[in-house]
């Protein structure tokens, strides 16, 4: 590597559309001519690609930039560049706060970053450019995936729902979807290099359509995927419960490579309190999904997203939702206590609930879906599945010289290491022998390995040179490879 070349490192907060923004903004600073740092290397260019849905997430966001201010001073020709949602809805508040940072932009213009960094270069000063609606779909930039064999696609961006604790239509603007013949030729392409999964992703993927003036065309999408030769697994992220419709259920049942995995946001179990959120459902409405999605795919795994705590909700309200999870028993739950978000409605709710009030919930809740989770996982012992086998899912693999990968259902299976070789992108045959809440264990002999186009992208990625600038660790957070499915926080939290 030449030593003029100038290094970046991207730093993401938030849900998977963020981290999706992120793999293009990877594309365009290496199409501009920048190259990834090493992952202990001190980078010429640190991007922080924020999220704005966290009460803290300004404080998170701050507390990085003060320790990064050192650390340009001793290095010349350093930059730092805020985007994404906190971007977007502080604006000039940064550089006031931080007048070290070099420039500011939004999500509408995450295209711009070369030309806004070139231009702070030039002009020794700040440069702040905060666009209010989509100039280019962000699916036509460059992108550098951080996965040989699992990608994101994006179908729409923005959001119709106005949901009180919700801040995202505000920052990330009304919905906006992609042609379905666009969608395909980047999934085709994908598959072309060797991807074998892809997850479909928009704020609320099965509104897909309503730009297009057809209530179908999500459900057309999936069969359309399914005939895409060479792709193997298709999930998407996230639905909301409104839209999601009996065409969608049969497709996802009647199409051989769409996973019968579901995330179906829930929010609340209390009719009232999801009447205060301004969701556009109730529980009979929403028990009616899971049963029907069942009926039709018996071994789907379905997870949700819960708010603990909402301004209001009374102990009989979190009863609600406690029956509500009883019902449809989750595989998983990603359960987040409430808190202020500025800028919603729901910030300036009266009868917010105390603390230690909404903590005892959190706990019971939190109590009640391992127990759920753990019983589900046990049904799975003695199957026999094929596993996608990941990279750097399974954090104790190399103390227990095991493998780790996603069921089709996407849970996570640790699996003995074969005898032959494996590569992440690679497919094995396992018998699942123990269930924990969270994980399944493979522990016997591994069946089959089938080496797959993935493997064989995965392995010429690793053989590519890597950039390995010298330097000292900065000490922020790293950016790792995406889960092939909605394994991190789905959405914002807020779908």
């Amino acid at each position: 590597m030449e030593e003029s070349l100038r290094t970046y490192k991207v730093v993401t907060y938030g849900c998977q559309m963020n981290v999706h923004d992120s793999e293009r903004l990877s594309g365009l600073l290496e199409d501009a001519g920048y190259a990834k740092a090493g992952q202990d290397a001190d980078p010429d260019l640190v991007v922080f690609n924020t999220c704005a849905v966290r009460e803290n997430a300004d404080n998170k966001l701050y507390g990085n930039l003060g320790r990064l201010a050192p650390a340009k001073q001793q290095h010349a020709g350093m930059q730092i560049a805020v985007g994404g949602c906190l971007a977007q809805k502080d604006r000039d508040t940064i550089v006031r706060k931080a007048p070290w940072v070099d420039v500011v932009f939004g999500t509408h213009n995450i295209g711009h970053l070369p030309a806004l960094l070139e231009r702070a270069r030039v002009e020794q000063q700040a440069q702040v450019e905060i666009l209010e609606s989509l100039e280019t779909f962000p699916s036509t930039l460059p992108t550098r995936r951080e996965s040989a064999y699992a990608a994101w696609v994006a179908i729409s961006v923005g959001c119709n729902n106005t949901c009180t604790f919700c801040i995202v239509p505000a920052l990330r603007g009304k919905e906006e979807d992609r042609r379905p013949g666009d969608v395909l030729a980047e999934v085709e392409a994908l598959v072309a290099e060797g991807v074998v999964e892809v997850t479909l992703l928009g704020q609320n993927v099965n509104a897909y359509g309503s730009d297009l003036g057809d209530r179908e065309a999500f459900s057309k999408l999936l069969r359309a995927c399914g005939q895409v030769e060479g792709l193997e697994r298709v999930r998407f992220t996230s639905p909301h419960p409104r839209d999601f419709t009996d065409d969608v259920i049969a497709a996802m049942a009647e199409t051989p490579n769409v996973m019968h995995q579901l995330h179906m946001p829930l929010q609340s179990g209390s009719d009232t309190v999801l009447k205060a959120m301004r969701r556009s459902y109730r529980q009979d409405r929403f028990l009616g999904i899971i049963r029907k999605v069942r009926e039709a795919m018996p071994d789907a795994a379905i997870s949700t997203d819960i708010i603990v705590g909402f301004p209001g909700e009374t102990d009989e309200d979190f009863e609600q939702t406690l029956h509500v999870v009883r019902e449809a028993r989750f595989t998983n739950a990603f359960t987040f206590q409430y808190s202020k978000r500025p800028g919603t409605p729901a910030a300036d709710m009266a009868d917010q609930v105390p603390k230690a009030v909404v903590q005892a919930r959190y706990e019971r809740l939190v109590a009640l879906q391992e127990e759920i989770s753990w019983e589900e996982n046990k049904k799975q012992v003695g199957r026999t599945l094929e596993i996608l086998v990941a990279e750097g899912e399974g954090k104790k693999d190399d103390r227990t010289d095991r493998l780790s990968g996603r069921a089709p259902d996407n849970r996570l299976v640790h699996f003995t290491r074969p005898a032959e070789p494996v590569r992440p992108g690679d497919m094995v045959t396992v018998e699942i022998t123990y269930a924990a809440p969270h994980h399944l264990l493979a522990e016997g002999p591994t069946g089959a390995v089938r080496r797959t186009p993935a493997g064989d992208a995965w392995e010429r990625r690793q053989a590519a040179p890597a950039a390995k600038p010298a330097g000292v660790m900065l000490g922020i957070p790293t950016i790792g490879a995406p889960a092939p499915a909605p394994a991190a926080a789905p959405g914002c939290g807020c779908d």
